[in-house]
């Protein structure tokens, strides 16, 4: 079975409660709930107005300090809402990262809709990318994962075609090929989100109301963002969203090719690690199927 990463720590409501005690006292006699358990951070809703992302591997523990430095600056340039931290916990004697004090968006995570529901998302989802997609200033996050060439993830993608959980796995490693040899990026070095799936994407009604989770923020490759296309939406919906990310900015057709390739890579990363966590593995297979669909 392939399952999520292992928390590395427990991360439970009194050790949240007595993180709260320690630093934040005014905050500590807000109602506490648990509401998300990611791959890497674990998510509370703290009264009305406030969440507590704190991360549970050592792994995402720099991710979320990416968060902190960057999302203040960049959050009055967006034209949704995003978790930029309003406090910044740090590493105590029984817990050893730093953990944040966000906003609570409200609304309901895309990947709650079925696909043709999705289709609305596509302007607000283009305005975001085009929004967030400018250079980075040189002090900007590296992620090894992310923004990068395609080429470099060859050997985890055919690492998880060779697993048994990805579907038509020859006829994937043939795309992946075709897709992975385009030239790379050899433009500026643009600030990305990492992680543009269903999940990360908030829902008010029908609009896109907030893009949460930038623990993948980095700077790089458009076309990592771009991928969006295939993971977020159906053809009517990827058509929309072409449309109206090309009304804003220029992409060139080979961007978006690689931005296919890597929904491709991402969808792969989600069959092989999802067993456990059903709404992810449902994002996984919904955008491999897109990616093969050639559109």
């Amino acid at each position: 079975m392939a399952l999520m990463p292992a928390a590395e720590i427990d991360v439970t409501n009194d050790l949240v409660q007595r993180l709260l005690s320690d630093q934040f006292p005014d905050l500590a006699r807000l109602p506490l709930v648990r509401v998300a358990n990611g791959w890497d951070n674990v998510t509370f809703k703290l009264g009305g107005e406030l969440a507590i992302r704190l991360p549970c591997r050592e792994a995402a523990a720099d991710l979320l300090l990416n968060e902190q430095q960057w999302l203040p600056s960049l959050a009055p340039e967006l034209p949704v809402a995003v978790p930029a931290p309003v406090r910044c916990g740090k590493p105590s004697s029984y817990y050893p990262w730093s953990w944040s004090v966000v906003p609570w968006l409200e609304g309901r995570a895309a990947w709650r809709l079925r696909a043709e529901e999705r289709r609305s998302l596509a302007p607000g989802l283009a305005a975001f990318v085009a929004s967030l997609h400018v250079p980075a200033p040189s002090g900007a996050p590296v992620n090894p994962v992310r923004g990068v060439p395609l080429a470099s993830r060859n050997a985890a993608v055919l690492q998880r075609l060779d697993s048994g959980a990805v579907p038509q796995p020859e006829r994937v490693a043939a795309l992946w090929r075709q897709l992975s040899a385009l030239p790379a990026w050899d433009g500026p070095a643009l600030w990305l989100h990492g992680d543009l799936h269903p999940g990360n994407l908030v829902v008010d009604g029908t609009r896109l109301a907030a893009v949460i989770d930038f623990g993948d923020i980095t700077a790089g490759d458009p076309a990592t963002d771009l991928a969006a296309a295939w993971l977020v939406f159906d053809a009517v919906g990827r058509r929309e969203f072409i449309a109206a990310v090309e009304s804003r900015t220029d992409v060139a057709p080979e961007t978006w090719q690689r931005g296919r390739g890597w929904a491709l890579a991402m969808a792969t990363a989600l069959l092989t690690s999802s067993d456990d966590n059903r709404l992810l593995r449902g994002v996984g297979e919904r955008a491999l199927a897109e990616v093969l669909s050639g559109s």
